[in-house]
């Protein structure tokens, strides 16, 4: 991941409070691109994109609908032309798509199967296309459930889908998973529970894990790094520490309203009785302490500010 921090006035951030932070470790880097560009007719989708993914993490591309999100990952799979640089695991996806995807595995919207489907033609497709699958690991975690190979995707609740797309997904020792809002359609319970199992049944430090969603609060718990894509722009490319270090909120009375302003807060809103949130860039929290209790802000509070202006 580039942990430079990318924040333009558009987005609601002063470009001249970008600052860079050292990158963790030295993890080789699993995607790098560059200049990125992608027009559908006058619209752009991609608009001189560039960003880096070292191995090992856990990185959230977020946006809005119609943000570009899922042109980057087609980018990135190889599934679109476009202008720019793309490198994924060593290799051009537009050239090399076919070797790429021995080491990729895609996964959108665990919420969408085929209702005919049974569990063991899923099985079997999988094992097909993909030569990394390892069966028997898919059937070892398929056992623990109330899979059966005859069940057919239409006689399965929600919570039996999302352990079908994690036996598969789970059992493919790919070096980059990406997932393209996978959990839409599913209330918050089967959720959590993908992100979890996720989390503790298929993430190493050999494995890096893409996740694009506009639903923020669902993932940040898991992510090392984050992304803001706004516009076709990566407006906010981090490591989850470094956005805790940069960004504050503070709870100001009304009496100490105009003295905080002064600092140049990049949002705010008002609560009852008074009180006003207002978030800073690169303001320490010290400087701010005399105006109200300072906090963290929740990375939905920051995508808001950030995207502010975006549904209008």
């Amino acid at each position: 991941m580039n942990t430079s921090v990318h924040a333009g006035a558009d987005a609601g951030i002063p470009m001249d409070s970008r600052f860079d932070v050292a990158t963790a470790g030295t993890s080789p880097t699993v995607v790098r691109a560059s200049g990125l560009r992608k027009a559908y007719r006058k619209k752009l989708a991609l608009d001189g994109t560039s960003f880096e993914i070292p191995a090992g993490r856990i990185v959230g591309l977020i946006g809005p609908n119609g943000a570009g999100k899922t042109t980057a990952l087609k980018a990135m799979l190889g599934l679109i032309p476009f202008e720019g640089e793309m490198q994924v695991l060593g290799r051009d996806p537009r050239t090399e798509r076919d070797a790429l995807m021995n080491d990729v595995c895609f996964i959108a919207d665990v919420a969408v199967l085929p209702r005919w489907l049974r569990v063991r033609e899923a099985i079997d497709f999988v094992e097909g296309v993909h030569p990394r699958f390892d069966r028997a690991r898919c059937e070892r975690f398929i056992a623990n459930t109330q899979l059966k190979p005859g069940l057919r995707v239409r006689e399965m609740s929600k919570g039996m889908i999302v352990q079908l797309h994690l036996a598969l997904v789970m059992a493919i020792d790919a070096r980059l998973l990406v997932l393209d809002e996978p959990t839409l359609g599913l209330d918050i319970l089967y959720r959590k529970q993908f992100y979890q199992r996720l989390l503790e049944d298929y993430f190493d430090e050999q494995k890096t894990i893409l996740i694009t969603t506009h639903q923020v609060e669902e993932i940040e718990h898991i992510l090392t790094d984050v992304m803001f894509i706004r516009d076709g722009r990566i407006v906010l490319d981090a490591p989850m520490e470094a956005v805790g270090e940069r960004f504050v909120e503070v709870l100001v009375d009304a009496a100490q309203a105009d003295n905080a302003r002064a600092l140049q807060p990049i949002d705010e809103r008002a609560l009852p009785f008074g009180k006003t949130v207002m978030l800073f860039d690169g303001v320490s929290p010290a400087a701010l302490s005399s105006f109200g209790e300072t906090r963290t802000p929740g990375l939905a509070d920051l995508f808001v500010a950030t995207m502010k202006g975006t549904y209008a």
